[in-house]
C-alpha cells in the first residue's frame, strides 16, 4: 500500500511532537532530579528541589498529556482522520 502525501505528513508531524514532548519528559525525570540538590532556591516557600519531586514534575506530566491529546485531535481533524461522533 502506497502512502499518501497526507499521511506522510501527518506521521512526520505525529514522530515530530512526540519527540518533543519525550524530551520535555526526559528533562523534568532526569536531568532535573539529576540536579536537584544544586537546585537550592525557594519556590512557593518550598525548596525547588522538593516542589519538582512532590508536585512540579507531575503538574507538568499531566500538561504533557493534555497537550499531546489536544495536538493529535487537531492534526487529526486537519487531515480528515478524526473519530466520527456517534
Amino acid at each position: 500500500m502506497e502512502l499518501t502525501e497526507s499521511q506522510r505528513q501527518y506521521w512526520r508531524k505525529n514522530l515530530n511532537i512526540t519527540a518533543v514532548l519525550l524530551a520535555i519528559w526526559f528533562v523534568v525525570t532526569f536531568i532535573v532530579g539529576y540536579f536537584a540538590r544544586d537546585l537550592n532556591f525557594s519556590f512557593f516557600g518550598w525548596p525547588f528541589s522538593f516542589w519538582m519531586g512532590a508536585q512540579g514534575s507531575l503538574i507538568i506530566y499531566v500538561v504533557i498529556i493534555g497537550f499531546y491529546a489536544r495536538y493529535m485531535n487537531n492534526l487529526d481533524i486537519e487531515h480528515g482522520v478524526q473519530e466520527s461522533e456517534e
